[in-house]
């Protein structure tokens, strides 16, 4: 970053809600809860797919991928935004805005891509049922999530690098509760159009290309679904699809939203309640949507637990 920041540039002051201090005892209360649950929901996803057996399958590796990158993906921003809406200090230091802003788009891009993933393994399992086990084997499920841990994180590293090399002239007023290229944008103080273009290409991509997949592989499924004779047979094949398509929509819509839009027409009080939507609500209602009409996970739950009651 050119030294026009000033020698004594330490840091951020994230605005965050303090122009509605009336709203953020409210908003301190419910985000508390809803990453309580966050913390609880998914954690109780990771550990019931790693202690059932019969959840060691294609599906729960990487549903256990995605409550895992939920649980990073709320941790990166959430204590911190806690702590702020009850103490006077906002700042965040300049390292740890790099930081924030590395993890959070890193998580988020790799959550595009996983949720592709996800789809894919849905059609192979619905279309190609009598070789889903051969063409979904461990070692192309393990390169698959790691693939998408990889391409994540390196979209968001090239991001970052990319931000943090223009200038801010000493502006270090964030009008938003976390560090995000939107507004990181805003600081700058030279002529962002190219940058902007960059951020618009790279976001296209990372969120079309898992979209396609998406389209594709439902496209197939509706078809071989409708191909089923019976009524009771395509609510089952649609029901293991309902809940990856429920949070598909939540997270695609808002990131859409927060990134494809013209920046000329972004409103930073939208921009905030939008990125505590995919920040918070959304990592919490996954774990609810997987679980809610799964009969595998509310198996596993009980098993788990009449084990626990019959050790004692």
């Amino acid at each position: 970053m050119e030294q026009k920041n000033g020698s004594s540039f330490t840091g951020f002051i994230l605005l965050g809600f303090s122009d509605r201090p009336q709203l953020e005892l409210v908003l301190f209360v419910v985000l508390l809860i809803f990453y309580l649950f966050t913390l609880l929901g998914n954690t109780t996803i990771i550990a019931l797919s790693y202690l059932d057996p019969h959840l060691h399958t294609p599906m729960y590796f990487f549903l256990s991928n995605l409550s895992f990158l939920d649980l990073c993906y709320t941790t990166s921003t959430v204590p911190q935004l806690l702590v702020h809406l009850r103490t006077a200090d906002k700042s965040i230091s300049f390292g740890g805005c790099v930081v924030q802003l590395f993890v959070f788009l890193g998580l988020g891009c790799t959550e595009c891509i996983l949720l592709g993933v996800m789809a894919f393994d849905r059609y192979a399992a619905i279309c190609k049922p009598l070789q889903y086990t051969v063409i979904m084997h461990p070692r192309l499920c393990a390169l698959m999530a790691s693939a998408s841990w990889f391409f994540g994180f390196g979209n968001s590293l090239l991001q970052t690098v990319l931000i943090f090399l223009l200038p801010l002239c000493g502006r270090n007023k964030i009008d938003h509760f976390l560090c995000e290229v939107p507004v990181l944008l805003k600081l700058v103080c030279v002529d962002t159009t190219v940058n902007q273009s960059e951020l618009f290409f790279a976001s296209v991509i990372i969120l079309l290309i898992p979209v396609a997949l998406i389209i594709f592989s439902y496209g197939q499924i509706v078809r071989a679904v409708l191909r089923i004779k019976s009524s009771a047979g395509q609510r089952k094949a649609f029901g293991t699809c309902g809940s990856h398509i429920t949070v598909v929509s939540l997270f695609y819509g808002t990131a859409i939203y927060a990134y494809l839009q013209p920046s000329n027409s972004y409103s930073q009080d939208q921009g905030k309640f939008v990125s505590l939507f995919y920040a918070i609500i959304t990592p919490t209602v996954n774990p609810v949507i997987y679980t809610l009409r799964n009969k595998d996970v509310t198996g596993a739950m009980k098993k788990v637990l009449c084990r626990g009651q019959d050790s004692r």
